[in-house]
């Protein structure tokens, strides 16, 4: 279900993937010099990955799966974009840090990868590449050994509804609660670059914040903490201000609505 528009993604980012290296907006020239990709949030709520086996789905090209091994993870990275992972392979070979790269779909994952992990993470962006969350939740059930943490970090769905064509102040519009994918048509990526894409068409599913809890305790995970935050991890709004430690924010009495979510679960022993 949904596999031509899946295709469409997967050619997209193949196209998205040298654009992004390019863009100030990823600063692959910072994480050279040993810059972390991660933010203080997932930093912090995650803990300590010393040691532990951690597999990362739709990983793009690996800059957050490295920074979690310079963390000390024994990483994995997951993508299905061929381009990306050539990336990622690279990267990590000329940075000389240890790490696997895995072109495939999530879905598709458990057919080509036998293993358990100690930690399953999904980052910033990702789930709504996703047509179907009890699909998704149950490849992270499958990857996870007893006791294993999976933890994800992610644009809150409500921020899907924020009129990006209104400026000068936050109007809502769209469904929460909508159904089905939704096509976007742009010459460019959502960086900062404006050189224009072969493919310029995507299509992404809104999961309200219900739907991906739900979904995680279906598959069997037991959710530990769910954490709304008004700290997004990129500029979605001209009024948005970006702070010292990556975050951008709202400046206050703009508005006060979550932009991104936390959740920590873990699957029983």
């Amino acid at each position: 279900m949904f596999d031509d528009e899946m295709a469409v993604n997967k050619r997209w980012w193949d196209g998205a993937t040298p654009v992004h290296v390019r863009s100030r907006s990823y600063n692959v020239d910072g994480f050279r010099t040993g810059v972390s990709s991660l933010l203080p949030t997932e930093l912090r709520e995650l803990g300590d990955v010393r040691g532990k086996s951690l597999l990362h789905l739709q990983c793009h090209f690996g800059m957050d799966t490295l920074s979690w091994a310079r963390e000390g993870a024994v990483v994995t990275g997951v993508d299905f974009s061929p381009e990306a992972i050539a990336t990622a392979r690279s990267l990590a070979a000329d940075l000389s840090i240890p790490a696997r790269f895995i072109e495939s779909n999530v879905y598709t994952l458990p057919e080509v990868l036998d293993e358990k992990f100690d930690i399953v993470y999904t980052g910033y962006g990702a789930i709504c590449w996703l047509p179907d969350l009890e699909r998704w939740a149950k490849v992270i059930a499958r990857f996870l050994r007893p006791g294993g943490t999976f933890y994800i970090v992610e644009a809150h769905p409500f921020t899907d509804l924020i009129d990006e064509n209104v400026t000068d102040r936050v109007s809502l519009t769209g469904r929460y609660f909508s159904k089905g994918p939704v096509r976007y048509e742009s010459p460019n990526t959502y960086t900062d670059s404006v050189a224009p894409l072969d493919e310029q068409v995507t299509y992404s599913w809104l999961h309200p914040l219900s739907e991906t809890v739900s979904s995680l305790c279906s598959a069997g995970l037991q959710v530990e903490w769910l954490h709304e935050s008004p700290l997004g991890f990129f500029n979605l709004h001209p009024l948005m201000k970006r702070r010292e430690d990556g975050h951008w924010q709202f400046p206050d009495g703009t508005c006060d609505i979550p932009l991104t979510f936390s959740l920590r679960a873990r699957l029983p022993d």
